[in-house]
């Protein structure tokens, strides 16, 4: 993949940064993706970018300061406005029904996920394992949205759409299913494998069918 390509996936300044670290930067977030942060070597990043490896070293101590300069504050600037912004397309309309609620947001993350596909694998694979990236994202995204989340959930059990149980269980039935079926389409399941309206219709009626009340 091109630099130009990559820096519109991130949606960084350029002008905070120098023409060897954008390169720097280029090659850590393609290689990453790809292999993995522990699998990723610093002579592999550099000659990827063009660079002696003592130049990276020049502008980052260690490659966990490269990881955690390129993703935590991609995530306070650009990816918790953004993932914010966007579900809040979802969160903030009034759908009549469970069924319409639940659709808009998998369409809304399959959406998401498309553009933004070099992030989200090194966010998925590095996540765990990264304490820095989880209190990052415990900040500046899951705190902000479970609480709009918390409040659609109350919506449908007050309709009787949804049983009554706490809404921290509702939103983590929520979002592990809809993880799991973004996890599939997009990295488990090949084309070929996969029927994207049948599987939506598939995970929507799991969900309604195990959330409804009882008769």
């Amino acid at each position: 993949m091109e630099q130009n390509q990559i820096w519109d996936q991130l949606s960084l300044d350029e002008e905070e940064f120098t023409p060897k670290q954008k390169k720097i930067i280029a090659a850590a977030v393609e290689i990453f993706a790809e292999k993995g942060y522990a699998a990723t070597s610093t002579s592999e990043i550099a000659k990827k970018a063009g660079v002696a490896e003592g130049t990276i070293f020049r502008h980052y101590k260690t490659k966990k300061e490269l990881l955690l300069s390129i993703v935590a504050p991609m995530m306070a600037k650009m990816i918790a406005p953004f993932v914010i912004k966007d579900i809040s397309r979802v969160l903030d309309k009034d759908y009549d029904t469970l069924e319409d609620f639940l659709r808009a947001m998998i369409k809304n993350r399959e959406a998401f996920m498309e553009k933004n596909m070099l992030l989200f694998r090194i966010l998925v694979q590095e996540l765990p394992f990264q304490k820095e990236l989880q209190e990052q994202f415990k900040e500046h995204i899951a705190a902000k949205i479970y609480t709009r989340m918390e409040k659609a959930v109350m919506h449908y059990q007050e309709k009787g759409e949804i049983m009554v149980m706490p809404s921290k269980t509702v939103i983590r039935l929520f979002l592990s299913t809809i993880f799991g079926h973004l996890m599939a389409r997009f990295f488990i399941l090949s084309s070929e494998e996969w029927e994207d309206e049948k599987e939506m219709e598939r995970t929507i009626q799991f969900l309604m069918k195990g959330l409804s009340p009882d008769e």
